[in-house]
């Protein structure tokens, strides 16, 4: 359990990533808004209270027993890059360089950045990827574990079952998926685009355990990672989200999936982000 320092620290941390990842996106008039800000409670939790990454990455000689982590929503990139500036893989300078040309800080997450693992952004991928470096982890005896954050309108690519189907088989319990569901992709709501409902019960068919929370609630997360990193089986966590998260006039609102600020709505968005 998190106490009540922890939990304000970490609220304070996610607001901060979301500041950065607007700022981000208004200076390169390119990127998506509404996705980074719902999975960034998330990855602020995850990369702050689990993540085992040295800071040093392939520096480092404990390099290869690391954690993994797969952006597969890699248009979400600008608020992993904040997280990855939190926690010291990058510098907070280098920010500013998002999507800009020859920047490592490219619109989807490659590996030339310190600290990414997997070029990621093409949908219906990640979790395919997350489940090869989870048998590799497993021949090579490495306890680490997979983390894999997928956003939900990307479940509508048969990729997605087919990785579901084949971690189930090969028994893996050293990856966690975490689903971004926060029903909205670029065209609409994901129940009109192609339903998804009930998710649970559809992961559940393919022999996973599945937990389901509130994924704005710090503890929530919290808990649902401790606890899934405990478990026998693959596990998903479907986490309930707000796209848009934390400014009122983009809170549901599909339009601002992949849209940039202009100046008003920025200042306007900056403001109840402080």
């Amino acid at each position: 359990m998190l106490n009540e320092a922890e939990i304000n620290n970490l609220k304070e941390l996610a607001r901060e990533n979301r500041r950065n990842a607007l700022k981000m996106i208004y200076n390169a008039q390119s990127g998506h808004i509404g996705g980074a800000f719902s999975c960034a409670d998330i990855l602020t939790v995850l990369y702050h209270k689990f993540m085992n990454v040295p800071k040093k990455w392939a520096d480092d000689k404990d390099f290869a027993k690391r954690d993994r982590f797969v952006l597969s929503k890699g248009h979400a990139s600008a608020v992993l890059y904040s997280v990855l500036a939190q926690t010291g893989f990058i510098s907070k300078d280098d920010l500013m360089t998002f999507r800009m040309k020859g920047s490592k800080l490219q619109g989807h997450p490659h590996p030339m950045c310190r600290g990414v693992d997997a070029a990621t952004g093409s949908l219906g991928q990640g979790l395919s990827i997350a489940c090869g470096m989870a048998l590799g982890l497993r021949l090579d005896k490495c306890p680490a574990k997979v983390y894999c954050l997928l956003g939900d309108g990307e479940l509508q690519e048969g990729s997605v079952w087919e990785a579901f189907m084949h971690i189930a088989h090969e028994k893996l319990d050293n990856i966690i998926a975490i689903i971004d569901r926060n029903k909205l992709q670029i065209d609409g709501n994901t129940e009109d685009v192609k339903s998804l409902d009930n998710l649970a019960d559809k992961i559940k068919a393919f022999n996973w355990d599945v937990m389901e929370i509130d994924g704005h609630d710090i503890q929530a997360i919290y808990t649902a990672i401790e606890k899934a990193k405990q478990n026998p089986r693959p596990i998903a966590i479907i986490a309930n989200t707000i796209k848009g998260k934390g400014v009122s006039f983009m809170e549901n609102n599909a339009g601002w999936h992949g849209k940039a600020p202009n100046k008003e709505d920025f200042e306007r968005a900056y403001e109840e982000l402080k």
